[in-house]
C-alpha cells in the first residue's frame, strides 16, 4: 500500500500537544513531517499552499489539543470548491 499522507498524519498526532501549543484552533498545513503553515480556514490552507505544492502531497488539520476532536481523516487528491 502506497503511503499517502499517513507519515504526515502520523506526525500531527505524534506531536499533537506541542503543535496544539503553538497552533491551537488553527489549520496547520504539514509535509515531509514539518509545519509550512498555518490559517485561519481550510480553504486559505488549501488554496495558498497549492500555489507551490501539488494537491495530495501535504495534509491539513485542525490544530487542537482535544482528543475528541481525531474523529475521521480522509485524504483526497481532489478539491470541491
Amino acid at each position: 500500500m502506497e503511503n499517502g499522507l499517513n507519515d504526515e498524519f502520523e506526525y500531527y498526532l505524534e506531536n499533537r500537544i506541542d503543535l496544539a501549543g503553538k497552533y491551537d484552533g488553527r489549520y496547520i498545513v504539514i509535509k515531509n513531517r514539518n509545519v509550512i503553515g498555518d490559517y485561519d480556514t481550510r480553504r486559505a490552507a488549501i488554496e495558498t499552499t497549492m500555489k507551490t505544492h501539488m494537491l495530495g502531497t501535504f495534509l491539513v488539520q485542525k490544530c487542537s489539543s482535544d482528543p475528541d476532536s481525531i474523529k475521521q481523516r480522509f485524504l483526497s487528491r481532489a478539491y470541491f470548491s
